[in-house]
């Protein structure tokens, strides 16, 4: 077995350096690092593959308030164009009288991601869409109802038609619907980071560029933050600080105290932690406490806050952040589950400006998109009063196919 390993990881190294980028060894760390590398052709589920005309059925339901409880917030409630395509509050917005508990990912270029959430609980787009359309702090809302509302909307029960082939509109086909707009419109690709690495020298300035060597030496940030996402997609604790809203704020404390008996945790977990648990819900082991998915970073420029909990505010903080070598919290004081990567960095004030110039240059332009007009709800007609032709324009036709036949024929 260990031979095995071996000669994969041989072979690893030997296929990239082929591709003339060799692999990076971060000191006092001895896994392989890809190297940081263009965005490829966007993944492609088999069964739920990308057309232009699912994608706009996406782009109207990820937009559409209707897929919530009470019919008051869609997807760009949360993840909105204006916010980087998320939420640029620390703590992202709840549930009309609740609150979320943890900071809004953007969803620009998730495609590429096979962890979803800050804990990865989540592995495909449509399983996220579903997620947050339903849980009990976000969407929070009920399956049949959500799809009888598409089925009372004329328009959605044509287009579902045309996309789906089904009779009537299916609340999962909306999933799919969504996760394809996102994968189709929202990815990011022939950033200047993109340009660079594929031999355009003159794509990033010379802050950049020097930011760049840092960001692959001195201040060692390639160790998590590689690969064509800059994300490892691997879970650490870095002793981000606890948010002040759980101690400060009323409601936040509450869907605090919420998920952590929602999600199982042992009792004296419940009653004594006061910081989030992280990984530690969903796998239940101790050194898992306070451990979260390493974030992407493209696109960094326009999604502030920065963190599980929007911790901290600019670009300038995060470094300054890892230039001290991380912070602590309550895991790592309790169960000393610290990253053992983490350490201080030693970088002075210039070194700091040309890594926070990388990070902004390689952001790219901003994704500007219009808030399209939803369809509204619309009464069914008897069907019974309508033609062929009517029936069909109203998306109705299927209930004259269960009557058998057309009712007043066709004018």
């Amino acid at each position: 077995m260990i031979k095995k390993t071996l000669l994969i990881c041989q072979f690893l190294i030997l296929t990239v350096m082929s591709l003339g980028s060799a692999p990076i060894f971060a000191t006092g760390d001895p896994d392989f690092d890809p190297p940081l590398a263009p965005l490829g052709p966007i993944p492609e589920p088999p069964d739920n593959r990308i057309t232009a005309e699912k994608a706009e059925l996406g782009k109207l339901l990820y937009f559409d308030p209707k897929l919530s409880g009470d019919a008051s917030l869609g997807c760009a409630d949360c993840h909105d164009p204006k916010q980087g395509w998320g939420f640029n509050d620390p703590i992202c917005r709840g549930y009309p009288g609740a609150v979320h508990w943890r900071n809004c990912h953007t969803v620009v270029n998730t495609a590429y991601l096979s962890k979803l959430f800050w804990t990865g609980s989540s592995k495909s787009m449509e399983k996220q869409a579903k997620s947050a359309g339903t849980g009990g702090i976000s969407g929070n809302g009920e399956r049949d109802v959500m799809e009888q509302r598409l089925r009372q909307t004329p328009y959605y029960v044509k287009k579902f038609k045309n996309v789906f082939g089904t009779e009537r509109p299916i609340l999962n086909d909306a999933w799919y619907a969504i996760a394809t707009f996102e994968r189709a419109m929202l990815s990011q690709k022939d950033t200047p980071l993109d340009r660079y690495i594929s031999g355009d020298k003159t794509a990033l300035s010379e802050d950049a560029i020097k930011g760049l060597e840092l960001f692959e030496g001195k201040a060692n940030c390639i160790e998590c933050h590689n690969g064509p996402m800059l994300s490892d997609e691997k879970f650490y604790n870095l002793g981000v600080p606890r948010p002040f809203e759980w101690e400060e704020m009323g409601m936040n404390t509450i869907t605090f105290r919420f998920e952590l008996y929602a999600k199982g945790v042992h009792e004296d977990y419940y009653r004594d932690f006061k910081d989030d648990l992280g990984l530690y819900f969903d796998t239940k082991r101790p050194k898992d406490m306070g451990k979260f998915r390493t974030a992407p970073l493209r696109y960094l420029k326009y999604t502030a806050p920065y963190m599980h909990a929007g911790q901290l505010y600019t670009l300038e903080e995060v470094i300054d952040f890892y230039n001290e070598g991380g912070g602590s919290n309550e895991m790592t004081e309790r169960k000393g589950n610290k990253t053992k990567i983490l350490k201080p960095l030693g970088l002075n004030d210039d070194e700091k400006a040309a890594l926070v110039a990388f990070l902004e240059e390689i952001s790219g332009d901003e994704i500007k998109m219009a808030i399209p007009k939803v369809p509204q709800y619309a009464p069914v007609p008897d069907a019974a009063t309508l033609t062929q032709s009517e029936a069909k324009q109203a998306g109705l036709d299927m209930y004259l196919k269960s009557k058998g036949g057309e009712s007043n024929g066709a004018r």
